[in-house]
């Protein structure tokens, strides 16, 4: 289990990388839609490459931080079944979830996502709007997502294993599964 353990930070770390790293991408598109929205209404001048940019930007977020919420335990539940569960009943609740919602749902993007993406990037793919821009920057973020997305799921049932064997501490403390 202490390898799983290592596996499981190594996992954790990298995700609070990228995480931290992408959601800085919300001021970029904040300042893209802003600067859009004034060149439109100011100048009368528009792109769809700007607007397309801000759509690039916010699905790389979504896509990309999706693992790193879900490693900060701010992901959604529901709690009106949850919090009648005793601890344990949590834990199994979520190990269960992970592997019969989350699991395949990664799975069959990843597995369907990779594909999406290298056609895209083969044909050289493009917007069809006038100005629009290459189309595989915002499908790679697919598989990027969800593998990322999958790997913390992964990391979360090592932790959730470890924490019922009461080999460590619930690193969400009361938090988990209470929100």
């Amino acid at each position: 289990m202490a390898g799983l353990l290592r596996l499981s930070a190594a996992i954790d770390w990298l995700n609070e990388r990228i995480g931290r790293l992408f959601y800085w991408l919300i001021l970029l598109t904040v300042v893209v839609s802003a600067g859009n929205a004034i060149m439109r209404y100011a100048f009368n001048r528009s792109s769809n490459a700007w607007l397309e940019i801000q759509w690039y930007l916010f699905a790389a977020v979504f896509l990309a931080c999706a693992a790193y919420t879900f490693l900060n335990n701010e992901h959604i539940r529901i709690d009106i079944f949850s919090s009648r569960l005793t601890r344990q009943g949590r834990n199994w609740i979520e190990v269960f979830g992970h592997l019969v919602f989350l699991m395949p749902l990664c799975a069959v993007m990843l597995y369907e996502g990779w594909p999406y993406f290298m056609s895209a990037f083969r044909s050289g793919e493009v917007s069809s709007s006038a100005g629009g821009l290459v189309r595989w920057p915002s499908r790679l973020m697919i598989p990027i997502g969800f593998g990322l997305l999958f790997l913390q799921m992964v990391s979360e049932l090592i932790k959730r294993v470890a924490v019922m064997r009461n080999l460590i501490p619930d690193p969400h403390g009361e938090k988990a599964g209470s929100h």
